[in-house]
C-alpha cells in the first residue's frame, strides 16, 4: 500500500477520532504518517481539552510561543520577556498553522499564569499584553482559514493598541469563519472591522456586559446563514441590545438559547422554524412571555429545555399541548405533578428526558415510559423525598423501551441503593429483550455516599468489562444543568 493510500485511510480513521484526544495522542508515537495526521487533528481545537490539568494546558502555550517568528522573539527578549520552551531547536511543526479555532482568553489565561510566576519581570501588565499580541498576530498570518474564534474582554486584550483585524493575513485568516463567542463590551472598532470580512457566521454566543459596543448589531444583521445565537447576562445589568438586528435570520434561525437575558423575549414568536430552544434564568421564569407563545405554533421545534426557573405550569402544558408532538428532547428542573402528566400525553415522540418525580409519582412514570417509545435518555432526581433509586430501577427495567440505553441520576443527599439491589438490576437488564449496552451517569458532590464503601463501584467495574455497561460517569452537580 502506497504512503499516499494509507494516510487517505488514516486520516479518514483519525476523524473519528477528534474528540478522543487521549488515543489520538497515542497515535503520535507509531511512525511519522501516524504523527503527521493525528497533530493536525489535534491542534485543529487545541483548546477543547477541558480534562487536561493546567500544566498540559502550560505545555501547549510554551509550544506555540516556541512557533512565534524571530522577529517576534526578538521583541519580547528586547522586552525582558523570557520563556523557557519545550526545545532551543525549531518545533517539528508549525503547530499553529493547524488550528481552526483560537480562544483568545485561554491564551490570556496561560499567559497570566506563566508571567505571574516569574516575580522578576518588571511592567507586568505591558508584558502580559505584548505576548498575548504576538501570538495573536502568528494566527492571524499563519491560519489561512479559522473557524471559531472565542474572544471575551479581559484585564489584559482591552489594552491591545490595534484590533486583531488589522493584523497582516487577518482578512484571510477570518473571512471564513463561522463561529463566533464575544462579549458586548469588545471595542467597537473591531466589530465594525470584523463585519466587513464575516458574512456567514453560523453560531454567535454575546455575553452582555454593562457596555454594548457600536457595531454588534451591525455584526449580527450582515450575516447571511445565522443558524445559532446564545445571548447571555448577568441578571442584575440590564441589556438594551436591539433585538431587531436578529430579524433579518428569523428563517434561517435554528437555535437560540438565553440566559439570564432580562430585555423581553416575546422576539422569540418571529422565529418559527427554531428546532431548539434553551432558556436559562434564576430570576426570571419567562410566564409573561408564555402568555402568547403558549398559542404559538413552532413546527420544527425538536429541544425545548428550561434549564433553572420555568414558566407557570398551565402556560406550560398549553404550551406543550401545540408543541409537544414534534419534541425530541425535554428538560425542565421544577417539578409539578401536572406538568408530568402533560409530558405523558403530548410529548410521544420523545428521545431524551429530564423531569422531576417525587416518591409518590411512580404511576406518572411507569405512564411516561409507556407512551413514549422512542425514549433513549432519562435524568431524573433521587433521594430526599424524591424518588427511591431502587424502585425507580425497577420501574425502567420493566416499562422502559427496547430503544432506552441511557440513564442519569441526580443524588440530591446520598444513594440509599444497596450493593445486591443494584447488581439486581444490572442482571434484570441484562435479560432484557433489548442488547442495548447502558450508558450510566451519576451525579454526586459525594462519590463516597454512593460508593458504599466502594462495593457499588466494584459492581459497575464489573458489568464495565462484561460490556453491559459501556460508559459510566461520575460528575460533580455543576454539570446538572449543562
Amino acid at each position: 500500500m502506497s504512503c499516499l493510500l494509507l494516510a487517505d485511510y488514516l486520516n479518514e480513521i483519525f476523524e473519528y477520532l477528534e474528540d478522543d484526544k487521549i488515543t489520538l495522542h497515542s497515535c503520535l508515537l507509531v511512525n511519522r504518517i501516524y504523527c503527521e495526521i493525528a497533530i493536525r487533528i489535534l491542534w485543529r481545537n487545541v483548546w477543547n481539552i477541558s480534562y487536561y490539568k493546567t500544566h498540559i494546558l502550560l505545555a501547549i502555550m510554551k509550544i506555540l510561543i516556541a512557533c512565534l517568528p524571530n522577529e517576534s522573539k526578538d521583541l519580547l527578549h528586547k522586552n525582558g520577556i523570557f520563556i523557557i520552551t519545550p526545545t532551543q531547536k525549531p518545533p517539528l511543526f508549525n503547530y499553529a498553522s493547524f488550528c481552526k479555532v483560537l480562544s483568545i482568553n485561554k491564551i490570556d489565561q496561560m499567559i497570566q499564569h506563566i508571567l505571574e510566576n516569574q516575580s522578576h519581570y518588571i511592567n507586568l501588565n505591558y508584558k502580559k499584553y505584548l505576548l498575548l499580541q504576538e501570538i495573536i498576530k502568528m494566527y492571524m498570518k499563519q491560519v489561512s482559514s479559522l473557524k471559531s474564534l472565542c474572544y471575551y474582554s479581559s484585564e489584559n486584550s482591552k489594552y491591545i493598541q490595534n484590533p486583531i483585524t488589522y493584523f497582516i493575513g487577518a482578512k484571510n485568516c477570518l473571512s471564513d469563519l463561522t463561529e463566533l463567542n464575544c462579549s458586548s463590551n469588545i471595542y467597537s472598532e473591531f466589530f465594525y472591522q470584523i463585519s466587513q470580512i464575516c458574512y456567514n457566521i453560523k453560531s454567535i454566543t454575546i455575553d452582555f456586559r454593562v457596555i454594548i459596543s457600536d457595531g454588534l448589531t451591525n455584526l449580527i444583521s450582515l450575516q447571511n446563514n445565522l443558524e445559532s445565537v446564545t445571548l447571555k447576562s448577568d441578571y442584575y445589568c440590564r441589556t438594551e441590545f436591539t433585538i431587531s438586528s436578529l430579524v433579518k435570520s428569523s428563517l434561517t434561525l435554528t437555535k437560540l438559547k438565553i440566559v439570564n437575558y432580562n430585555t423581553s423575549i416575546s422576539f422569540i414568536s418571529k422565529f418559527k422554524n427554531l428546532q431548539e430552544l434553551i432558556l436559562s434564568s434564576n430570576a426570571n421564569d419567562y410566564s409573561h412571555e408564555f402568555n402568547q407563545l403558549q398559542h404559538i405554533t413552532f413546527s420544527q421545534l425538536r429541544v425545548l429545555k428550561f434549564l433553572y426557573a420555568r414558566p407557570r405550569a398551565e402556560l406550560l402544558i398549553k404550551f406543550l399541548e401545540n408543541n409537544g408532538k414534534n419534541l425530541t428532547e425535554f428538560y425542565v428542573g421544577h417539578h409539578d405533578i401536572s406538568l408530568n402528566l402533560a409530558i405523558a400525553k403530548f410529548c410521544l415522540n420523545l428521545k431524551s428526558l429530564f423531569a422531576i418525580f417525587v416518591k409518590d409519582e411512580l404511576e406518572i412514570l411507569k405512564v411516561i415510559l409507556n407512551n413514549c417509545q422512542y425514549l433513549e435518555n432519562i435524568r431524573v432526581w433521587c433521594g430526599n423525598g424524591y424518588l427511591d433509586d431502587k424502585e425507580f430501577l425497577n420501574v425502567l427495567v420493566k416499562y422502559s423501551s427496547k430503544n432506552f440505553y441511557e440513564l442519569e441520576i441526580y443524588y440530591c443527599i446520598s444513594s440509599e441503593i444497596l450493593p445486591e439491589d443494584l447488581e439486581k438490576f444490572f442482571i434484570n437488564w441484562k435479560n432484557r429483550k433489548s442488547k442495548k449496552s447502558l450508558s450510566l451517569t451519576i451525579f454526586s458532590d459525594n462519590e463516597e455516599n454512593f460508593s458504599l464503601d466502594m462495593k457499588n463501584m466494584e459492581i459497575i467495574k464489573i458489568y464495565i468489562e462484561t460490556g453491559l455497561i459501556k460508559k459510566f460517569n461520575f460528575l460533580p452537580v455543576s454539570n446538572l444543568f449543562q
